[in-house]
């Protein structure tokens, strides 16, 4: 068992120790569960494309374990409905008035999977949750809990009966991740752990809590980025909007989801201070799945990676050295 980090231990302390709590179970990931700690901190949503059994669920269920919160699964199939996702009013006779009944989207953690096979009804239903992390229902709002996040899965390779994520959906996600297969000696490791000393995510004892979570994300808005970087953000994201290989670049809350990462991911390897590095390791998982490829990009095979990595390419990196 993990010992619970100091009330005076630093923020990257305290990362570490949820990291290495959630690594107890999804082993031989460690960049997909240290990216997938800052968007918790970066108050962000993420988008997991990969294929079944890689520990997708594992990953969601580990992380609300370890910060002590709460977490639902949603399986999205295609006679889900909106109500199923953010709950309803039912009659209740005996109060003679209507009662709210939550739905799964009430959670610190809600894991929605397969959220592509949902009708795009269902899939909107999420919108207005991920974006304003509330729900309105027969005129009535009900604020989600702190904090919220929703990591969603699809399937990359099985396309049959399913409904592709609409763009301003996809905008909403901060961060889009492949956990991919593990390497030979983590599967080996995991091979020998089952059975006998496996642990489970239900296992697994909080280092933290919902609140103090909360409230560290809250704290980062302090890590210093300059307004070189800054400008470094935003010529990245306008050499999206000019490229003539796609269709639609970066908007500005793509903008905002880059600055926001990059002060999450600073503070987790104990910097107060961004750095370029930081901008320019983020970017991929940030930005790709918000570009859209024009008709002549697709035929000629060209992707949002080739894209992405030409733009970090050829756009000047700030010295900030001077500062």
């Amino acid at each position: 068992m993990h010992a619970a980090p100091r009330p005076d231990a630093s923020f990257q302390d305290a990362f570490a120790a949820i990291a290495a709590q959630v690594e107890r179970v999804l082993r031989g990931k460690r960049r997909a569960v240290h990216l997938s700690l800052v968007c918790l901190f970066a108050e962000g949503h993420l988008l997991i494309e990969d294929v079944p059994g890689v520990g997708k669920t594992s990953l969601a269920k580990a992380i609300a374990r370890s910060i002590g919160g709460s977490w639902q699964r949603i399986q999205f199939t295609p006679d889900l409905l909106p109500s199923d996702v953010t709950g309803t009013s039912v009659w209740d006779r005996a109060r003679g008035d209507f009662e709210f009944r939550p739905g799964g989207v009430f959670a610190n953690v809600v894991l929605a999977d397969e959220i592509n096979r949902a009708s795009p009804k269902t899939q909107s239903a999420l919108l207005e949750a991920m974006e304003e992390r509330q729900v309105t229902v027969d005129g009535r709002t009900h604020p989600l809990p702190a904090p919220f996040m929703v990591i969603a899965t699809q399937n990359p390779i099985e396309l049959e009966g399913t409904y592709p994520l609409p763009e301003a959906q996809l905008d909403r996600f901060l961060l889009r991740l492949r956990i991919g297969y593990p390497d030979r000696d983590a599967e080996l490791a995991i091979l020998d752990a089952h059975g006998t000393t496996e642990v489970s995510a239900e296992h697994l004892e909080p280092v933290t809590d919902a609140a103090t979570i909360a409230s560290w994300s809250r704290e980062l808005t302090r890590v210093h980025l300059a307004p070189e970087l800054k400008g470094y953000v935003v010529d990245l994201v306008d050499a999206t909007r000019r490229h003539r290989d796609l269709l639609l670049g970066v908007s500005t809350r793509g903008a905002l989801a880059l600055q926001r990462a990059a002060r999450a991911f600073a503070a987790s390897v104990g910097r107060a201070y961004v750095v370029p590095d930081d901008v320019k390791a983020l970017a991929p998982a940030v930005l790709e799945h918000r570009l859209i490829l024009s008709p002549e990009a697709l035929m000629r095979g060209v992707s949002a990676a080739d894209v992405l990595a030409s733009v970090l390419e050829h756009v000047p990196v700030p010295d900030t050295r001077r500062r």
